[in-house]
């Protein structure tokens, strides 16, 4: 990702909440404030891009709301990882509210992007501080969309802009009101697989060192297969816009790797386990990625 440049990804992700929230029955994440938070131009040219690969028009209620070319564009979608996107959120919040009932007072989101737990959760949000953490470039954008929203930033949201790359985050969140004696929950989606494996392993030496027993973090990951046409096009779509894929960790060696730096694996979730959770009963052709898990580690 280029330093002074917003995430194309996480403005991506965020529309794949969106769509979902708008069209899909049931919902596996109910993202209802997403669509909101990505400004019209950024909408309208994810939109137009969506429409040329489908050979289709954008009417002027916008792709994401007019159901046209629904079943195409959902297996368009589907590819470009909505499912994996969902699942994941689903997971961690799910877990977030487990934690939170088990005395977890604060709830840390690296790599936060478009994420909107804290205005779309004042249930979860009475209970814990949130802090949001993410590049500075990406962080700086979605201040200025809420801004330009008018919402009021509840004041148990803190932001913390870092750079994984060049900053520890401990030392980030020591310089905030981050609390190391309080038991806390950490999401960290859609990020390792962008970071080299020493910055992984770095990111999660620094959680443990930190957070005190009974904290977690719950990230999701890539492994390593066969370089498929769809894998092949994917990381070369994502190397053009300036985000490569780096790394993938295996999950026969993860727990080892994980206790080395101070955290236990609890849960190395499986795209079968992820297909039973949260597709199993779905008709609209979404299913768990093949190349994905879910892992949740515990200090």
């Amino acid at each position: 990702m280029k330093e002074d440049h917003v995430s194309l990804t996480a403005i991506m992700t965020a529309y794949l909440r969106a769509y979902h929230a708008m069209n899909d029955t049931p919902k596996i994440f109910d993202d209802f404030l997403a669509f909101q938070l990505i400004p019209e131009e950024r909408r309208t040219l994810i939109e137009q891009g969506l429409a040329k690969a489908l050979q289709i028009h954008v009417p002027e209620s916008g792709l994401a709301r007019s159901g046209q070319a629904a079943a195409p564009l959902r297996s368009l979608l589907q590819a470009m990882g909505l499912p994996h996107v969902l699942s994941r959120s689903r997971y961690a919040e799910d877990n977030l509210e487990l934690a939170v009932q088990q005395g977890v007072g604060q709830y840390v989101i690296l790599g936060a992007g478009l994420d909107t737990f804290a205005f779309r959760r004042p249930d979860l949000l009475r209970q814990v501080q949130v802090f949001e953490v993410d590049h500075p470039a990406t962080q700086a954008f979605k201040r200025n969309r809420l801004a330009e929203l008018k919402w009021d930033i509840p004041s148990h949201l803190h932001f913390v802009p870092v750079d994984f790359t060049k900053e520890s985050l401990a030392d980030a969140l020591r310089g905030t009101s981050y609390d190391e004696q309080t038991k806390s929950f950490f999401s960290w989606l859609g990020v390792t697989m962008y970071l080299t494996r020493d910055e992984v392993f770095a990111t999660l030496r620094s959680i443990a060192d930190m957070a005190p027993a009974g904290s977690a973090v719950i990230f999701d990951y890539f492994v390593p297969e066969e370089d498929t046409p769809h894998m092949k096009e994917m990381r070369e779509g994502l190397r053009k816009i300036g985000e490569p894929m780096k790394t993938t960790l295996d999950p026969s060696t993860l727990a080892v790797e994980l206790e080395r730096v101070g955290l236990r694996l609890h849960e190395n979730a499986s795209p079968s386990d992820i297909q039973e959770r949260y597709f199993q009963s779905r008709t609209d052709g979404y299913q768990a990625s093949n190349h994905v898990r879910f892992a949740w580690a515990v200090a």
